[in-house]
């Protein structure tokens, strides 16, 4: 035990010194007391970033989603599935600025489509002018991304956020609860693809996220996947009109 805490201590040292080097003379300061407070202080600035939205999923995935608003849809951009840029699954968020077709270059994020400053930043606090031209992403929509597509791994937050109470019973969460789409994901597809498409992307946030007790999210699967058995057999019928009026026939 001596030997680690000694070990942590001199580790975080040196790592202070190397981060406190390389802070520019603005540095957005929620950031770096978040960096200072960590078991172990990240080294640079753009470590600081990183840990600081990873820590903090929620309010990351509340930013990006605000970005992406403010872009807006892409002129032209319709929510496909697979094809270069593009999921091959609807359980997969869309993201137009990744399609060669819509992306904005460097400098822009290929997640919300906004420039992207220093240290992955999404504002110009440093007043360059420009954004950063070797950046892909922000930070920030780095930390949602992964959210969206792994909600599962943020169950505490979650769990948290609901104060520990199951949004279907009511009652206490156990330790086996599990994260849930309360709408789910094949219905975005089937009823809100035309939507725009920063709405399409809150059903992947926080907003369309629950965290359930095991048997009622196996209740609720179970439903679902009637409903979906049902829509499929419906699908196999259409209304056709001919000479002697109108009939059912079943596709083959």
């Amino acid at each position: 035990m001596t030997t680690t805490s000694s070990w942590r201590t001199l580790r975080n040292v040196q790592a202070r010194a190397r981060l406190e080097k390389a802070l520019p003379a603005i540095f957005p300061a929620p950031v770096l007391q978040h960096a200072l407070a960590r078991p172990l202080i990240p080294p640079t600035p753009r470590l600081a970033v990183e840990s600081y939205w990873r820590n903090h999923i929620l309010r990351a995935d509340r930013l990006a989603r605000a970005l992406a608003a403010r872009s807006g849809t892409p002129e032209g951009w319709t929510w496909q599935l697979g094809g270069a840029g593009r999921a091959g699954s609807f359980r997969l968020p869309p993201a137009p600025f990744r399609d060669p077709a819509f992306a904005r270059g460097r400098g822009a994020c290929c997640i919300c489509g906004q420039p992207v400053y220093r240290f992955g930043w999404h504002r110009d606090l440093w007043a360059g002018g420009a954004p950063n031209t070797k950046a892909g992403w922000h930070a920030a929509c780095v930390a949602a991304w992964k959210f969206w597509i792994a909600p599962h791994a943020q169950v505490r937050a979650l769990k948290l956020r609901q104060r520990h109470r199951c949004t279907t019973t009511g009652k206490r969460l156990l330790k086996t609860a599990e994260v849930d789409h309360t709408l789910p994901l094949y219905r975005v597809w089937r009823e809100h693809r035309d939507a725009p498409w920063p709405e399409v992307l809150g059903y992947w946030g926080a907003p369309n996220l629950q965290v359930v007790n095991r048997a009622a999210h196996v209740d609720k699967c179970r439903d679902e996947a009637a409903e979906r058995s049902r829509t499929v057999q419906l699908a196999r019928f259409r209304v056709v009109e001919d000479e002697s009026g109108f009939r059912v026939v079943e596709e083959e």
